[in-house]
């Protein structure tokens, strides 16, 4: 089992001990995926988990007592998988530019594979905005981070900001959003060169980047 795989433990006091208890909670949070994914959060119940999953009722309150719970968990662990499918995806020698090209990437084959991922973390927003503010707030983190390390190398300008990690983030969103959900119109290779473009040569002209200047 790869860490992307391993699910994001639920309390403490539940977290499973065992291979077996972690195999259990790992087919109940892919089959929350679905059933809220298929169903949203107020349609879908545990018995519709538990019965994708082909569990017991009683595995279920093993590790959560509501849905609520194991909706909450669930944003957790999606959280997680994305940022270990990125930073699977990189390696020591990328450049900086490389590092966002072949994160973008990843997560746009993630949302391709896992596509009720967008609507799980949008519903997150109403029903555990807790969860919602988090996933967004440790990406932002990440990218802010990549985009401190690519500075102090010297192939990005200092005085790369908060907002400049935001942009590109919400960027790569919409970027899932058309061409991971609604549809998957080309290679994601491309669409994150296509991407990665932006942040090597930025939109306006060279001869009025001079101007600029």
């Amino acid at each position: 089992m790869s860490n992307a795989d391993t699910p994001s433990p639920p309390a403490a006091s539940k977290e499973p001990r065992t291979e077996r208890g972690r195999r259990t909670l790992r087919k109940l949070l892919d089959a929350a995926a679905i059933e809220f994914g298929e169903k949203g959060f107020h349609d879908a119940s545990i018995t519709g988990i538990t019965g994708r999953a082909g569990t017991a009722l009683g595995s279920f309150y093993t590790y959560f007592d509501s849905k609520d719970e194991i909706f909450r968990a669930l944003v957790n662990d999606l959280s997680n998988r994305v940022r270990v499918t990125a930073a699977q995806a990189l390696n020591s020698d990328m450049s900086p530019l490389e590092t966002e090209r072949s994160a973008l990437a990843a997560f746009l084959s993630f949302a391709r594979e896992h596509k009720e991922i967008y609507r799980i973390i949008d519903e997150s927003e109403f029903v555990d905005p807790a969860s919602y503010h988090s996933h967004y707030e440790s990406t932002a983190r990440r990218i802010l981070e990549r985009l401190h390390k690519g500075a102090a190398l010297g192939v990005y300008r200092e005085g790369l900001r908060e907002e400049h990690a935001w942009a590109i983030m919400g960027m790569n969103v919409f970027l899932g959003l058309r061409y991971s959900i609604w549809s998957e119109d080309g290679a994601v290779d491309e669409i994150a060169e296509w991407a990665n473009s932006i942040l090597r040569d930025g939109i306006t002209a060279p001869a009025n980047r001079e101007r600029q200047a």
